[in-house]
């Protein structure tokens, strides 16, 4: 799901500022952007993101601004932008180029600055750290809890369309037995026709015809999955990964009886129409299922 939160905090070492954004994806996909002095604490904070976030692109943005009376001599690195300049002009010999190095760009290559008297850091440190940032990912979890309720009302709603699909295909198919048997037994009088066959391969072909036309365990277990998914829903949680798995299992249900009913006329016509109705609703919750933790 999509959000964003942000949060502030004023520390003795001075002043934490952290955002994060949140976008669909089938995974957790974490990026942590922020000073290369605290590099140190990403593990503790990716371990603090794991136990509240289990799904969705984050991009953690962390600045930090020194508390006054905190020491903050920031310096140029001096011999890290002499090989920068001594490579651009190599690069120039070498491949015969025009023009003159970019102070923007160079400025902006990690490690450029450098703080020769660094705050403390430390455990303490990394503890409000760490605090800060459960705090803004509480933040976060509220903003996409209430885009989920909404999510998961959609969802609820198309789930009991297929559910009403799915009974109009039953009573259908119930008024449609004799379609069935007259296919049946139309392929038998041609079987029949041909010259001696054997009572084992008509009884196969029999079978086979049978099953063919028959979808009642499809409509039972397309039923059947829409009201484990309705429940899913209802029940709240981590349902993403669920969620997938039951609407696959449906839209191959659905698949298997659009097979089953050509060649019934008007009522595999109208099996069809609801059949197809059955997998746009599954493909639209599908689409809003990204959105689910």
């Amino acid at each position: 799901m999509t959000g964003f939160a942000q949060v502030r905090k004023n520390l003795h070492q001075g002043e934490i500022l952290l955002s994060v954004k949140a976008v669909n994806h089938r995974g957790l996909d974490v990026h942590v952007h922020m000073p290369p002095e605290m590099d140190a604490f990403e593990g503790a904070m990716r371990k603090a993101i794991k136990t509240r976030v289990s799904r969705g692109h984050l991009q953690i943005n962390l600045t930090w601004n020194r508390a006054n009376g905190v020491a903050s001599d920031t310096t140029l690195n001096r011999p890290l932008l002499e090989s920068y300049l001594a490579a651009f002009e190599q690069a120039k010999r070498e491949f015969h180029l025009g023009g003159s190095p970019d102070l923007n760009v160079a400025f902006r290559i990690p490690g450029m600055f450098r703080n020769d008297i660094a705050p403390e850091l430390n455990e303490g440190f990394e503890s409000s750290l760490v605090a800060a940032l459960e705090e803004v990912l509480e933040a976060l979890n509220r903003f996409r809890e209430r885009e989920g309720r909404e999510i998961g009302a959609e969802i609820l709603e198309r789930c009991g369309a297929i559910g009403r699909v799915a009974a109009r295909i039953e009573e259908i198919r119930s008024g449609a037995t004799a379609v069935f048997q007259k296919r049946l037994q139309d392929r038998l009088s041609e079987l029949l026709r041909g010259s001696n066959v054997e009572p084992q391969r008509l009884a196969q072909e029999a079978a086979m015809l049978a099953e063919r036309s028959d979808i009642s365990e499809e409509i039972i277990r397309l039923k059947t999955h829409a009201a484990e998914l309705d429940q899913l829903v209802r029940t709240g949680g981590e349902v993403g990964k669920k969620l997938d798995f039951l609407l696959q299992e449906m839209n191959r249900e659905t698949n298997t009886i659009l097979s089953k009913t050509g060649g019934l006329g008007d009522l595999g016509l109208t099996i069809t129409e609801l059949a197809l109705a059955a997998k746009s609703e599954i493909d639209k919750i599908r689409e809003q299922s990204l959105n689910l933790e």
